[in-house]
């Protein structure tokens, strides 16, 4: 019976219908690391799936950098109608992005996304069989409130069902998917520049529907956000939505009562609130805090000229001399695989390293590569050494942004605001973020005739340098913090300001029960 008093000793630790062995070698452990692996292939994929609308804002605009060239031809657009059409898409999609968070706290985060990728797709069929620049727009339109809706749904979605050790990466699965988009968008160009002019511009518009097929299949599988259930007071569909999404029953009741607090229906605390957007509009000084620097990291984002690197490409590569339309289309393949081979970087260290470590590589790397952009296209446009140097500071730049301003702006704009304001904060930086995009890609080919492209990027420059002190100042780290632990840290003016050191001097507040 020695065997017998071994297993005796570990029963209490096992189900009742569980297969013991004669040498008491299945111990709990096996279990859980069963649960384990079930539980992050789940969470995984759930990540996957509400990531895919962001392969439509990344095909779209990355195709449109290419598709541009032929539509100007087809339709005989001219340069202030081209720069609309690239940079409508950005304005519009602030509508879909305040409408989103309204729309996801009535009908829930799961069917937001379904909403948003209908909206698109209704938009790309309109581009694709458009005959003229005004239903071209009509599309145009629709694609941007559709986007909108996404843009900000999936990282406050994502964030919502990952468990804190793994949030940071999962929640830059949307920036890799916009990158995996861009790519593709590029490569589209590449593949269907051959076809004629009036037929190439649309196939490469039209493929960019396919993703909706995959889109309808994820609804089936990814389950609503437990925050949100409790919200709606759903407490027991909350639960279970943990427990598949989280490895051990303990930490599912840790962060359930988390929830409840937070969400302001535990028993241990019940408070009226002011509508959402008033206290947005008039916010306690912790919630400014975050407000400042949620959609401070937004607008730096696109304010350093991220998407007029990625817009306009080809018109960057042709200025510092590459002439072909081929040529330039295939450079641009370069660009994309750059951008989007980075970004794996991001999802490796950033629940490793931190979030600010990134974002310090990245303003700076950028800053160096947007001065060195200027500089080339100054000194050097029209040679080969130009046109070598060119194709290295964009891919260069694009780069440094895929490791940290990229996906680490989702990050944190998801993860830094209380749950009963989270969805419609998380619009707000969309829209800052949007609007930034739009006014720069409106505008870019307007002020590079102006001041000359080099110029243009020397401003970039200049912002980007910007940047590098806004993350130094205003920017905590929220590594391996709960999102309620986070909301914490923003309580206390010090740790908010406190540079490197604003989490040890708050180490007892934010890790406190």
């Amino acid at each position: 019976m020695g065997d017998g008093d071994k297993l005796g000793s570990k029963n209490k630790y096992r189900r009742m219908d569980s297969d013991l062995k004669e040498d008491g070698d299945v111990p709990l452990d096996l279990q859980q690391l069963d649960r384990s692996k079930s539980t992050r292939k789940y969470v995984f994929a759930c990540a996957v799936f509400a990531s895919l609308n962001s392969v439509l804002l990344g095909y779209d605009v990355g195709v449109m950098s290419g598709a541009i060239l032929f539509i100007q031809q087809d339709l005989n657009i001219t340069e202030v109608q081209q720069e609309v059409l690239v940079g409508c898409l950005s304005i519009v999609s602030l509508f879909g992005s305040l409408a989103g968070g309204r729309t996801s706290d009535a009908i829930g985060r799961k069917w937001t996304m379904a909403l948003a990728a209908i909206v698109f797709q209704t938009g790309a069929a309109v581009m694709t069989f458009a005959s003229s620049f005004q239903i071209l727009m009509i599309g145009r339109l629709l694609a941007g409130v559709g986007i909108g809706f996404g843009v900000m749904i999936a990282p406050v979605y994502i964030a919502e069902i990952s468990p804190t050790i793994a949030r940071g990466s999962l929640t830059s699965f949307p920036e890799i998917f916009i990158n995996i988009g861009i790519l593709l968008g590029y490569v589209s160009n590449y593949a269907f520049s051959g076809l004629p002019v009036h037929t190439n511009w649309r196939i490469m518009l039209a493929v960019g529907i396919l993703p909706s097929v995959f889109i309808g299949f994820a609804l089936f599988v990814i389950p609503e956000s437990p925050r949100w259930l409790v919200v709606q007071n759903r407490v027991e569909e909350a639960r279970s939505v943990l427990l598949r999404t989280n490895e051990n029953e303990k930490e599912v009741e840790e962060r359930l009562a988390e929830i409840l607090l937070a969400a302001g229906i535990s028993d241990s605390e019940k408070h009226e609130e002011k509508a959402v957007w008033r206290e947005l509009l008039s916010p306690s000084p912790s919630l400014r805090r975050m407000l400042v620097t949620g959609l401070g990291i937004q607008c730096f984002q696109q304010i350093t000229g991220i998407d007029a690197t990625v817009y306009y490409s080809p018109e960057i590569l042709r200025y510092a001399g590459i002439e072909n339309d081929t040529k330039l289309l295939a450079a641009t393949v370069a660009v994309g695989i750059a951008k989007t081979s980075f970004i794996l970087v991001a999802i490796l260290l950033i629940d490793r390293v931190g979030r600010k470590p990134l974002l310090y590589v990245s303003t700076i790397g950028m800053t160096v590569c947007l001065f060195g952009l200027g500089g080339t296209l100054a000194l050097f446009s029209g040679g080969k050494f130009g046109i070598l140097l060119g194709i290295l500071f964009v891919c260069g730049n694009v780069a440094f942004f895929s490791i940290g301003m990229g996906p680490v702006c989702w990050v944190l704009t998801s993860e830094i605001f209380p749950l009963r304001l989270r969805a419609q904060a998380g619009a707000l930086g969309a829209v800052g973020n949007r609007v930034s995009s739009g006014l720069v890609s409106m505008s870019f080919l307007s002020v590079s005739h102006r001041i000359t492209m080099a110029g243009s990027f020397f401003i970039f420059a200049s912002i980007s340098a910007l940047s590098v002190l806004f993350v130094y100042t205003l920017v905590p780290e929220t590594k391996g913090k709960s999102l309620e632990q986070i909301e914490l840290l923003f309580q206390n003016q010090h740790a908010w300001q406190g540079g490197e050191l604003e989490l040890g001097d708050v180490e007892n507040l934010v890790q406190k029960d």
